[in-house]
Formats: structure tokens, C-alpha cells, sequence
């Protein structure tokens, strides 16, 4: 476990293995430790001309490597870009603090200088670094060197309210690192009843009561869960629905969450091709993010009651599987035409919106890799918000700006309202007939559960859950752990 220490040393006396340096392109003149960042200059007079010789940009992510010299006492200089703004923004540091610790190589200590003024500052730094550190090493024989100790260097090291941001951003950061490896954790090995041991055992390891109880085959049978059944009935791992809660004294609001947890999608009878379902491991990041989330605001002792929802399935073809065609009974007594198995997620994100409208909050968010169509619309990077709510839609998109989050609003037309109730043979139907606009039919179906007098919002992450290309920032390859951050700081705000 990496261990976080803020000191009030100069970059050029600390005593690490690397330090990190900001690098800030102002015009066409490169400028090291930026302004008000409190820290002594650790570079020789002169130096930024070099620098711009050997090709640092000061862009957001970029990071050279030098030795150290006689300028520092650590042996390496990592110069992380910050951009060119006259004022560092919070997402930057994150990126330049996440970036310089990937870019680390085998350094176990490292001493970031950079603009750490504020609280603020201090925790983008901290969360930044421990999300750049994060590796999933769990089935390599060769474990790849881990950072061991970041120094946050800073003139504010020992206020109170600094340290408390610090921690603050630890546990965020921790929870979204194990939202990450739920989703990195090959199929073989996550599962509905993997997955939902999974949660217990955090909230042992945690100690941050959290309550979590998971109903098994039979009982969501008996239940009349017909959406998670219907998904999960192919597969011979069965279906779960893992609740979380956390239910603090005096609680100034009461949030539900609901995530899609499809531990591997096939597609059932609707298969997908070989190359689509390489990735099919990350259709479970949604479940991920909620549960994370519900640990971390328990962690901060946040006075939020918070219930969360895993939709827990395995989406398998089998003589057992549902077919198009299907009629399923929903959690609550809807009846659903199924027209594509492959379209699953909404139907186990259906029966848990129903479920969480009997504890009747003061808002339900669902959180799912939902649509590719959302990602046609908005790209690898960024999620789409679609509510009942505009107030709650326009919270989450600059909740999630706060959080460093990519979030757009989105809209549910009417016409997918017509669309969803457009057959003939059940109250729903589960596919959009059009080639178009899937990712608003999806949340108009969705909206059908979401009981009257309830704000909703669906968090489609389809893009930004799941990395297929290069580490970027504090962004690894593979699980991002997309969302936890954005629920955790909705959570922050409504405690206020």
C-alpha cells in the first residue's frame, strides 16, 4: 500500500528517488515550480531554454525525465506538463501528478512539487498520484516495482485541513482502484457469486458499515426478479443482487444507486462476434462503480444514507437461455418483449430501479455500460447523463466536472416513450425497431420503472469505463473505474 506524507521541504533538499517538478508553457517561455505553489525553484538558472531543446512541451500529461544533477538530491527530475493556463486547474495537477507517477520506472519514493496552496490543490495532487500508481498485477509471476511513499510537497503540511484532503482523497482514490480491478478480474473468475463474496469481503476488510446481503437464484425466482432471471438463465453461474447500505444517524439525504453487473456478456442468442466480446469482462463497471462508491461514502463517514444495488448476471447462450421473442415479468409486475438478448443490461438495471423505488430515496442514479450507440455519440472519454430531472441532470454533469469527470446531458425524446410501448404482446418492448438514437430508447425503458415523484438519472459510462488503448494521465489501460468519483462527490455535495 502506498503511503502519503505532505512535507514542507524544498524540491531541491528532499530526499527521494524522484522528484516531480511542473512544467507550465507560458507563450513561448517554459516556466518550472509555477507560481504560489510555495516551493523553492529546483532547477539551475537557465535550465527551462534546455528544456525546451530537448522537447518538453508543458502539455497536460507530458513528462521528461532527468537526472538530477547537482540541482536536487533525488537522482531523477520528472518535469510533468500543466498546460498553458495562467492558473493551474485541479484537473491538470491530477493528470500531472498521475502521469509523472506512471512515468516513474522503479522509484519507490517519490516527492511531488507541485502547486499544493490550497486543499483543494493538495487533494487533486494526492487522488492524481494514487490513481497514476495504480497496476493490476494480480495474475503476473513478475510483479512490476510499485511506488511505495509519496512526499506532497507543500508549505500547508501541517494544517489540519490539508491532511484531512489528503485522506479524503485516499480513500477516493482507493475505491476507484478497486472498482478497477472488479473490472480487470477475468470472467473465469468473476461472477455473480465471485463478485457478490467480492463486496462482503470489502466491507469486512473496511470496517465502514456498510451492510451488504445478496439474494441468490431462488429467491429472486420466488421474488419475481424476471429481468436478472431471464438474463442470467442461460449461463450455469447464476444470477445475484448484492444490496449495500449504509445508513448513517441523522442522514441529510438518501441516495440509491443502482449498477449493471453483467460479469460476461456473450450477447446470449443474440451472440457477438469474437472481437466484440474481447472486452465483454468490463460489462460489470457500473456494478463496480456503485458498490465502490457506497464503500467510499461510508469511509468518509459522510452523513448521506446511501443504498446500492449490484444487478449481478452472466449473459450466456444455452438451451436455457432466453430467446428473442421471450416475454419476461419484471421485478414489480411489468411484463418486457425481449427483442435482442444482447440488449440485457436494461432489463437487470429494470428490476433493480424497482427495487430501489420501495426504499423510497430522494433520488436513484443507475450506472451502466449500457449502449454502444452512446459511445458513437460521445466518444471513448466521455458519459451520458439522461434524467426525469433537469436539476438533477444538470447537477450530475457539474458534480462530475468537479469530481474530473467527463459527463454530457442527454435527452430522452418522446417519441422513445411511443417506441417503448410500441408492442403489442407486452407492456414493454426491451429493443429500439430503429438502427438509431439506441442510447435514448435504452433510458426511456429505463425511465418506465422509476416509480412517479422519484428524480432518476442514468449514467451511460459504455465509453469511458473500460480503456482499450494507452495509460494516459492517471488513466491506465484497462478498468478506469469511471463514475466512482462523480457519485462520491454527488454524495459530498448533498451532505452539505
Amino acid at each position: 500500500m502506498t503511503t502519503v506524507t505532505l512535507r514542507n521541504a524544498s524540491p531541491a533538499s528532499v530526499k527521494a528517488d524522484a522528484v516531480v517538478i511542473g512544467v507550465r508553457s507560458v507563450g513561448d517561455d517554459l516556466l518550472t515550480a509555477p507560481e504560489g505553489d510555495g516551493v523553492a525553484e529546483s532547477l539551475e538558472t537557465g535550465a527551462a531554454g534546455t528544456l525546451k531543446r530537448l522537447g518538453v512541451s508543458g502539455k497536460p500529461g507530458d513528462v521528461t525525465k532527468l537526472a538530477g544533477g547537482t540541482s536536487t538530491k533525488a537522482p531523477v527530475i520528472l518535469l510533468a506538463g500543466l498546460g498553458d493556463d495562467a492558473e493551474v486547474d485541479l484537473e491538470s495537477l491530477r493528470r500531472a501528478a498521475g502521469a509523472a507517477i506512471r512515468n516513474r520506472g522503479d522509484a519507490k519514493t517519490v516527492a511531488i512539487a507541485l502547486p499544493a496552496t490550497t486543499d483543494e490543490q493538495i487533494r487533486a495532487v494526492v487522488e492524481g498520484a494514487l490513481l497514476g500508481g495504480y497496476t493490476f498485477d494480480r495474475y503476473l509471476d513478475k510483479k512490476p516495482d510499485k511506488v511505495e511513499e509519496i512526499l506532497v510537497l507543500t508549505n500547508r503540511a501541517r494544517a489540519k485541513t490539508a491532511g484531512h484532503a489528503a485522506a479524503a482523497a485516499q480513500v477516493v482514490a482507493e475505491a476507484v482502484n478497486f472498482s478497477r480491478d472488479l473490472v480487470n478480474t477475468p470472467p473465469n473468475d468473476l461472477y455473480p457469486q465471485s463478485f457478490a463474496d467480492a463486496l462482503k469481503d470489502r466491507s469486512r476488510q473496511l470496517k465502514a458499515k456498510v451492510t451488504v446481503t445478496v439474494l441468490d437464484e431462488r429467491t429472486l425466482a420466488s421474488k419475481g426478479y424476471g429481468g436478472i432471471m431471464g438474463v442470467g438463465q442461460g449461463s450455469e453461474r447464476q444470477p445475484r443482487l448484492a444490496r449495500l447500505s449504509y445508513k448513517p444517524p441523522r442522514a441529510k439525504a438518501h441516495i440509491a444507486l443502482v449498477g449493471k453487473g453483467i460479469t460476461f456478456d456473450s450477447g446470449g442468442l443474440s451472440i457477438k462476434t469474437g472481437s466484440g466480446m474481447m472486452t465483454m469482462k468490463c460489462d460489470m463497471a457500473g456494478a463496480a462503480a456503485v458498490s465502490s462508491a457506497v464503500f467510499a461514502i461510508a469511509e468518509l463517514g459522510l452523513p448521506v444514507r446511501v443504498t446500492g444495488y449490484a444487478c449481478l448476471a452472466e449473459n450466456m447462450p444455452s438451451g436455457a437461455a432466453t430467446r428473442p421473442g421471450d416475454v419476461l415479468k419484471m421485478f414489480g409486475g411489468k411484463t418486457v418483449e425481449v427483442l435482442n438478448t444482447d440488449a440485457e443490461g436494461r432489463l437487470v438495471l429494470a428490476d433493480g430501479i424497482s427495487t430501489a423505488n420501495g426504499d423510497k430515496p430522494d433520488v436513484i442514479i443507475d450506472v451502466a455500460t449500457l449502449t454502444g450507440a452512446c459511445m458513437i455519440a460521445l466518444g471513448r472519454n466521455t458519459y451520458g447523463v439522461f434524467s426525469n430531472d433537469e436539476d438533477l441532470q444538470q447537477e450530475l454533469t457539474r458534480v462530475a466536472d468537479r469530481a474530473g469527470e467527463r459527463a454530457w446531458a442527454l435527452p430522452i425524446p418522446e417519441e422513445m416513450h411511443e417506441k417503448v410501448r410500441s408492442t403489442k404482446i407486452a407492456d414493454l418492448s426491451q429493443h429500439n425497431p430503429e438502427p438509431w438514437g439506441g442510447a435514448l430508447f435504452a433510458a426511456a425503458f429505463l425511465r418506465e420503472f422509476v416509480a412517479d415523484g422519484i428524480p432518476w438519472a442514468h449514467l451511460d459510462i459504455a465509453g469511458p469505463a473500460f480503456n482499450e488503448g494507452s495509460p494516459a494521465g492517471y488513466t491506465p489501460k484497462g478498468g478506469t473505474g469511471t463514475a466512482v468519483r462523480t457519485l462520491i462527490q454527488l454524495a459530498v455535495e448533498r451532505a452539505r
